[in-house]
This record gives structure tokens, C-alpha cells and sequence, in this order.
């Protein structure tokens, strides 16, 4: 019996000396797997529009931003005392600024779509310089390399879309942006009074900047979700590349 229990002892450690050799060879071949420039800048280019798409898709919808808390866009800081006194308004007060609010969501919704082709052609015109900084970089490399190359396009693009939304009449004839430079304009000729700041009257500056912020944040979403599971990803060329990013960290 115990000739048995040394055998099976001795058999026991064989194999764990074998997985452990196993696991070394494996992780040495993952670190010496190497990446032609194609494959990179082939791989970043699939992951990126991936992501893009995926992030467009999101918002591009009803309630895309409105019910993401994300992303979601309020008004600005420096107005909430004229949002909070509207509030208080009995019986309409709490409806038009809930109004307000998904109004100027619903902008940024209908804006979104005109990412898709300004990141397409972003995501083209990577160099190779451009692939192995992604590559290298950080979790959010990629979306940094995106907004560096297509913000003021992006700005460009959303801006006359989200102040079309925000210019249609709405009850009593009135538009969003009308309600807001009204509201804003009278604000601002007592905030000095009252030792208050003035307040932006341009609404369609400030939602599209906050569009825009709500954009990136969910390409930044994508692509930590690439760099951290490549693996789950069907395109055998995002699992190469970012499989060998992450065991080259």
C-alpha cells in the first residue's frame, strides 16, 4: 500500500512538473509571437471600426443618451439655479424642464449618426507610426489617436444637426432654443445683481461639446472591452494583435 502511494506521488509530480513546463512553453511562444506592419495596422483598423460602429449604433437611437445616466445630457451647471426655481413653478414648472431635458437628449440621439463616416475615414488613414503607438499605448490609445484626428469634424457635423432638433417648434410655437435664449437672455441681465454667473445662451454649443464627450466615453467603453477579451471577438485578426498586446504588456 505504501509502495503505491509513493508511486502515485511520484506520477503526480511528473504531471505537475509537466503542466508547469507546458504553461512556460506556451507563454514564451505568446511572447515571442511577432506582428507584420499589415497585421497591425490591418487589426487596429478592424477593432477600431468595431468599436466605432458598436458606439454609434448605441447612441444613434431613441433613448441612446436620454437613458444611458453615462452619457446622459443635463443642463449646465452654472443654470441650475434657473432650472431649480422653474421647478418650482406649480404645475408646469417640473414638466417643461423634464421636457428641456430629453429635448436636448433627443438632439444628440439624432446626431450620432453622422459619426460613422467621419471614423471610417479616420480609421483609414492610419499609418503605421500612428498602429504601433495604439498598440503600445494605453487602454484608451486608440480613442485618443480617434479624437485627436476627428473632433472639430465631429463638432462641425453635429452641431448644425443638433440645432435643427433643437430649432423645431414645439407647443405654443415656441423651440427649444427659442425657450432657452429667452430664459437665458433675462437670467443673465439679474445674475450680476444677485452675485450669480451669467449662463451660456447658446444651447446648441453646449450640447453638441456634451454629444461629443458622451461619444468618446463609449468608443473609450469599446476598446478597454477589446484589450481586455480579445479573445471573444470572431475576427482572428483582433485576436492576434490584441492578444499579443496583452501578453506584451
Amino acid at each position: 500500500m505504501k509502495k503505491l502511494a509513493f508511486i502515485f506521488l511520484i506520477v503526480l509530480s511528473i504531471s505537475f512538473s509537466s503542466c508547469d513546463i507546458l504553461m512556460e512553453v506556451l507563454n514564451q511562444a505568446a511572447s515571442e509571437t511577432t506582428l507584420s506592419n499589415s497585421e497591425i495596422i490591418k487589426g487596429l483598423k478592424e477593432a477600431l471600426n468595431v468599436g466605432t460602429v458598436s458606439s454609434v449604433k448605441v447612441l444613434n437611437k431613441t433613448n441612446g443618451y436620454f437613458k444611458d445616466n453615462a452619457v446622459k445630457i443635463l443642463l449646465p451647471p452654472e443654470a441650475r439655479i434657473i432650472e431649480q426655481n422653474i421647478r418650482k413653478i406649480p404645475g408646469v414648472g417640473q414638466k417643461t424642464m423634464d421636457d428641456l431635458v430629453l429635448r436636448i437628449n433627443r438632439s444628440a440621439e439624432d446626431a450620432a449618426s453622422q459619426a460613422k463616416p467621419i471614423f471610417i475615414n479616420a480609421v483609414r488613414s492610419m499609418t503605421i507610426q500612428d498602429g504601433m503607438a495604439i498598440l503600445k499605448g494605453n487602454n484608451t490609445a486608440a480613442t485618443t489617436y480617434l479624437k485627436n484626428k476627428t473632433y472639430n469634424k465631429l463638432l462641425s457635423a453635429f452641431k448644425p444637426k443638433i440645432n435643427t432638433s433643437l430649432n423645431k417648434k414645439l407647443v405654443g410655437n415656441v423651440s427649444t432654443n427659442t425657450a432657452w435664449t429667452q430664459i437665458t437672455t433675462y437670467y443673465n441681465k439679474v445674475a450680476p445683481i444677485i452675485g450669480k454667473n451669467k449662463v451660456n445662451s447658446n444651447l446648441g454649443d453646449y450640447v453638441t461639446k456634451r454629444a461629443l464627450d458622451g461619444l468618446f466615453k463609449k468608443v473609450a467603453e469599446e476598446e478597454k472591452k477589446i484589450r481586455a477579451n480579445p479573445y471573444n471577438y470572431v475576427s482572428e485578426i483582433i485576436k492576434k494583435v490584441f492578444g499579443y498586446a496583452k501578453n506584451n504588456k
